[in-house]
């Protein structure tokens, strides 16, 4: 599996996993629909910033995606909403980029 195949179908993995729709994603990353669809079927690539804002979004490092052995533990939330907004996603992903680096800052702790 080369590299973009492998972005586009973790990508693909992740979103359905959250329980977002390709519609909702490419809102948030401010993009047709089409381009998520593409990337995901490795027809298109992400561009760098767009996969760091999904990647902040799905609170992962950017390292999940380019690399075939990253693994990812994915962070528990509960979240209820018939309709989420794009400043919505925007509050999760900023939350989610906080308890990234703090469950980053507690494993460095671990470590030493």
């Amino acid at each position: 599996m080369n590299n973009n195949e492998n972005i586009g179908k973790k990508f693909c993995k992740m979103r359905e996993n959250c329980g977002y729709s390709q519609s909702q994603i490419a809102s948030y990353l401010g993009v047709d629909q089409s381009y998520i669809s593409k990337c995901e079927k490795n027809e298109r690539q992400f561009s760098a910033d767009k996969l760091q804002k999904a990647a902040d979004l799905f609170a992962c490092s950017t390292e999940y995606f380019l690399h075939e052995n990253a693994t990812h533990e994915p962070l528990p939330t509960a979240l209820r909403a018939d309709c989420i907004t794009e400043k919505d996603f925007e509050a999760i992903a900023a939350i989610n980029k906080i308890v990234s680096n703090l469950c980053f800052m507690e494993n460095m702790k671990k470590r030493k």
